[in-house]
């Protein structure tokens, strides 16, 4: 797709991507996300997602909310352990006022302290939500066993001891440090020349004050081979097992992530779903999932399924991971696979929002973005060695953990 950068002179990047539509998408990316965080500071940056709709200096929170939803937009926000992301959908005629309101709620934003008591219980009631959804909460745990001792582990909606101490001055100083001009990007798909949005994007964020502060991320150490099972209060047994694996960066990136499409990614083919839900009706919800970061990567299986039956769904997935490595793919199944995940890359490109957020965090990863064609040839050029290689270092069972939440007796 094609697509325009424009830098201004504090860095902030514009970038822009035309599309013939009536409906538009924004986003402002800031390279800052949980890991960034002090340990005594766990949910700062998600804290900060929620305070930025709550009051700035010339709007209070139903302003904010209005300003966009008043004309049908969409707005919302999210953080990751690397970003924060605010993002809209619109109807082409308010890209203005779209840009506006992002240079408003981020960069003057107030935090009150009325509206940061009312949130801290908003998030705290969001945690007591994920801990009811062992789905969820065993996802957090393993990553937090998977990375112990790192920030990488850590929840990024904090726990209640850390967000309830979390003040003002917290949320000063991790912007100030954080929040630096030339990790920003500013993304709109839309129906609009290039021109006009360098000039909407220059009237609202030209002006913000450069920041390039320093600041290094400590990558993770691998850690040895964890194995632990917890019991609580649930109907089911949930279970993840994976290992620490290849960063956005590493050549192997693209071959992991086409097999784990094929061994339980999306769609009800993967191996994982054939075996364990279509074959033996072991698990409803069986899937993998390659989570590649700046300078790390997680593989992981997560399923739910009956106790009784949850020792039985281990030994087959590993007995799956087993048979790729004693007989790797044909040529014939890693073309299928690669067809199979170009075909669902294509479709995907229909998300439109999907689409602007991922190009923009192409943009800060790697300082450019890839065609959908350079895409599909990267994926078409993995080869069956390659994939040999991947499937010997990924799958070697001595360096994954397992975490395991049983139903108490």
């Amino acid at each position: 797709m094609e697509y325009n950068v424009h830098t201004l002179k504090n860095g902030i990047r514009l970038l822009h991507v035309p599309a013939a539509s009536a409906i538009s998408h924004a986003c402002i990316l800031v390279n800052a996300g949980s890991r960034d965080e002090d340990e005594q500071q766990m949910g700062l940056a998600h804290f900060i997602e929620h305070l930025i709709f709550k009051r700035t200096e010339k709007r209070n929170t139903t302003q904010i909310l209005n300003r966009l939803e008043s004309v049908g937009a969409d707005l919302n926000a999210y953080t990751t352990k690397e970003y924060t992301c605010i993002h809209a959908s619109f109807l082409h005629p308010f890209l203005d006022r779209t840009l506006e309101l992002f240079n408003d709620i981020v960069f003057h934003s107030t935090f009150p302290e009325d509206e940061m008591e009312k949130e801290k219980g908003v998030i705290l009631d969001e945690i007591a939500s994920y801990l009811d959804q062992p789905e969820e909460a065993i996802n957090d745990d393993f990553e937090d066993l998977l990375f112990k001792g790192h920030q990488l582990g850590k929840n990024i909606l904090g726990t209640p001891e850390t967000v309830t101490r979390l003040s003002k001055k917290d949320i000063q100083a991790f912007i100030k440090r954080h929040y630096k001009t030339d990790q920003i990007v500013v993304a709109i798909l839309g129906n609009y020349s290039f021109n006009k949005v360098i000039k909407i994007g220059e009237k609202y964020f030209g002006e913000v004050q450069e920041n390039t502060a320093s600041n290094q991320r400590i990558a993770p150490k691998g850690n040895p081979s964890l194995h632990q099972m917890v019991d609580k209060q649930i109907a089911q047994s949930h279970c993840m097992m994976g290992t620490q694996t290849y960063s956005l960066h590493h050549p192997y990136k693209t071959g992991l992530l086409l097999l784990n499409n094929l061994f339980g990614g999306t769609g009800m083919s993967s191996i994982l779903n054939l075996q364990l839900r279509e074959k033996y009706g072991i698990a409803y919800t069986i899937e993998s999932a390659y989570s590649p970061l700046s300078d790390t990567g997680i593989f992981a299986i997560y399923f739910g399924t009956d106790v009784e039956k949850a020792e039985k769904a281990m030994k087959l997935i590993r007995k799956e991971m087993d048979k790729l490595k004693q007989k790797p793919l044909t040529e014939i199944q890693l073309y299928k696979a690669q067809s199979k995940f170009i075909g669902q890359i294509a479709l995907g490109e229909e998300n439109r929002i999907g689409l602007i957020i991922a190009m923009a965090k192409s943009l800060l990863d790697y300082q450019h973005i890839d065609s959908l064609e350079t895409v599909f040839q990267k994926i078409s050029k993995v080869t069956a060695v390659e994939m040999r290689e991947i499937v010997n270092e990924v799958f070697d069972q001595n360096n994954w953990s397992s975490l395991v939440f049983n139903p108490m007796e």
